[in-house]
Parts: structure tokens; C-alpha cells; sequence
């Protein structure tokens, strides 16, 4: 199965993604797992891209897009995968469109995850963190047993700096401008999976899994 996870920030793309993984074998490949891996295997792509992270800019999408094209390539990917955080502009999805013509790939679905904006904002900005085995909570969604401290390792949970109102709205804006014109995009292509992700993760797992395979 070869996927693409869209949302906006806030609407749970890791927590499905996690699932879907598991349930079609497939690697999750997020932004940031792209650059990781890149840069730990010393690909050229990946040499080039770490000056750029190094002095805290953005990577340009022609680098960009060459990365996500070697790590396609890679073996894990023969099954298909679950791409996260990627494309985030209509370039790069006509960048990707190429990739998958050029590697012989055939793309099965752009899944988009559809939640109420208010509702992002109060999922956003009830997430705890714990701060030393990482694992993640949410005071709506999925809370810790015990208020204040992580179910693993005791730990007292902490909010991330940029898990406010605020920042959040900011967020959805550039969200909104940058990222949500690829739902047409994939539309046209016939490749658009819309689904409703206002409720529990369980029930939009199980919808997600149920619309692919039909």
C-alpha cells in the first residue's frame, strides 16, 4: 500500500499513522525520519541538506524532493509506505507525482484527515509530554492514569513550549495557505480519501482502514 497521510497540525496523523503502519507493514516515513536518515547514511542529498539544518534553515525542495527519492528507492519501501509531512506545497506534490512515475510506483491513496478547527486547537493544546521516555499524552484524547505523571516511567508530564493557543492558530493559517490546496490537487488525480477525524482514534483507524479497502 502506498499512502500519503494528510492533515492539519493537531489532527493525528502520527497516532493513525503508527496503526497503519502495523496493520500494512509498510515504513512510516515522516519529514523528519527523511532528513535523519539521509544525513546519518552520508548520502550526498543528505550532506547537502545538513548544511542547511545546521544553520537552522529550510531545505529547498529541489534538495528535498531528491531525498524523499532515495529513500524510496530503499528496500523497505518495496511493499509500499506511509509518507507523513510530505508534500507540503502543490511544488512538491507535482515533485512527487514525477518521483513515483520515474520509480514505477503507483499511488494508492492521499488519505486527509478532517477535524474542526476548534477542535484541533483544544487537542493541541491539551497534549503533556513526558520529558524523559517521550511518550506523548492528551488530556482529551488519551491521558495519563495518573493526573500530572507518565504512565511509564513516573515522570512528571510537561506542556511543549509551542503547544498554546497562539502558536496553534498561527499554525492553521500557514496550514490553510500552504498545505490545503493539495486536497484539490489530489482530487483531480482521483487519489483523495477525505475522512472524518473529529472522533476517537479507534473509530478513525477502523474508517480509514474500511474506505482503502472497499
Amino acid at each position: 500500500m502506498h499512502l500519503i497521510l494528510m492533515g492539519a497540525p493537531g489532527s493525528g496523523k502520527g497516532s493513525y499513522a503508527a496503526v497503519l503502519k502495523e496493520h500494512y507493514r509498510v515504513p512510516h516515513i515522516s519529514t523528519g525520519e527523511i532528513f535523519r536518515d539521509a544525513i546519518e547514511k552520508k548520502t550526498p542529498m543528505g550532506l547537502i541538506a545538513k548544511t542547511y539544518i545546521d544553520k537552522g534553515n529550510l531545505v529547498p525542495d529541489d534538495i528535498t524532493n531528491e531525498i524523499v527519492k532515495e529513500r524510496l528507492k530503499q528496500k523497505d519501501c518495496e511493499n509500499g509506505f506511509l509518507l507523513d509531512g510530505y508534500p507540503r506545497t502543490i511544488a512538491q506534490a507535482e515533485s512527487l507525482t514525477k518521483i513515483l512515475d520515474e520509480l514505477g510506483i503507483t499511488l494508492d491513496a492521499a488519505v486527509n484527515l478532517e477535524v474542526d478547527d476548534d477542535l484541533i486547537v483544544r487537542r493541541i493544546v491539551n497534549r503533556r509530554s513526558c520529558p524523559k521516555c517521550g511518550k506523548g499524552y492528551n488530556l482529551i484524547t488519551y491521558p495519563p492514569k495518573k493526573e500530572g505523571i507518565c504512565d511509564v516511567c513516573n515522570t512528571p508530564l510537561f506542556t511543549r513550549k509551542d503547544d498554546n493557543e497562539e502558536t496553534v492558530t498561527s499554525r492553521l493559517d500557514v496550514y490553510n495557505k500552504q498545505t490545503r490546496p493539495l486536497v484539490d490537487y489530489y482530487d483531480k488525480l482521483g487519489k483523495l480519501v477525505s475522512i472524518d477525524s473529529n472522533g476517537t482514534i479507534e473509530d478513525t483507524v477502523k474508517d480509514i482502514i474500511k474506505t482503502l479497502e472497499a
